[in-house]
């Protein structure tokens, strides 16, 4: 009897024990997996959807222009101008299909029946109308708090009349991510003589006139981006570069001012 108690006991103490031992070990783990998430500095990425052939699109393009000057540094001011509007009689000439694809890709994310301007996309995860001003201070505050999980670092960075090219490392885990450069006008004025904004100048900023996108196979990397016709000797130009997620989550940013 007293000898079935002893290895009763002994039994229950091994099971404890390799329980205990399983627990630790998976504690151990789980600090492991979490130690190897890095965080970098927050990015707050605003890319709006605009056109000049909108009349409603004006008070977004000058709301973007007034985060980007609030916020230097955390804010990524990004202007898309689109190609539906141009059928009424006005031809944007910043305008590009491309970018009313891309906006659908975010809006199918969204499950957003269509597309329309002005719509803001704050770092690809959620969107609302350009000129919202408390919706945007709001969004603003929000990513301002949190970390990004990738940081990019320029290395030999040449500007030249037709092209762009320069080297990269990012950091961070890049599994499953891709690299997105951008080309980015500073400002443009506009004198609009035809249909919804006739007779007015309108201002655009952070208008972005090329972009690529391509998938990071390695840490480490070189580019090269094409600058467009569009782009005037006189302009000020922006290299901006991009890291997001297969669904259009936006993890990482940095910007240059490109001297030419």
């Amino acid at each position: 009897m007293w000898k079935n108690i002893q290895v009763t006991g002994i039994v229950l103490m091994g099971v404890l024990l390799l329980s205990l031992t399983s627990n630790l070990n998976k504690t151990s783990e789980n600090h492991l997996v979490t130690s190897e998430v890095e965080t970098y500095e927050p990015i707050v990425v605003l890319e709006l959807f605009t056109s000049q052939g909108c009349s409603s699109c004006p008070s977004a393009d000058r709301l973007l222009q007034k985060a980007k000057e609030a916020y230097k540094k955390e804010v990524f001011a990004l202007s898309y101008h689109v190609d539906y509007w141009n059928y009424i009689g006005w031809n944007d000439p910043f305008s590009k299909a491309v970018y009313a694809e891309k906006q659908q890709k975010y809006n199918v994310k969204f499950k957003n029946d269509t597309n329309y301007t002005p719509q803001l996309v704050v770092n690809g995860r959620e969107h609302f109308v350009g000129s919202n001003f408390r919706k945007m201070q709001s969004s603003i505050d929000t990513y301002i708090e949190k970390k990004s999980t990738n940081n990019i670092v320029f290395k030999d960075v040449n500007a030249h009349q037709e092209k762009i090219s320069f080297n990269y490392e990012i950091q961070g885990s890049f599994k499953n991510r891709k690299i997105r450069t951008l080309i980015a006008i500073d400002e443009r004025s506009t004198i609009v003589n035809r249909r919804e904004n006739k007779n007015r100048t309108l201002i655009n900023s952070n208008i972005v006139v090329a972009e690529l996108s391509t998938k990071i196979k390695e840490s480490n990397g070189s580019i090269e981006i094409g600058i467009p016709e569009t782009v005037n000797p006189s302009d000020k130009l922006y290299l901006i570069v991009l890291v997001e997620n297969f669904d259009h989550d936006i993890t990482g940013a940095t910007k240059q001012l490109l001297v030419r």
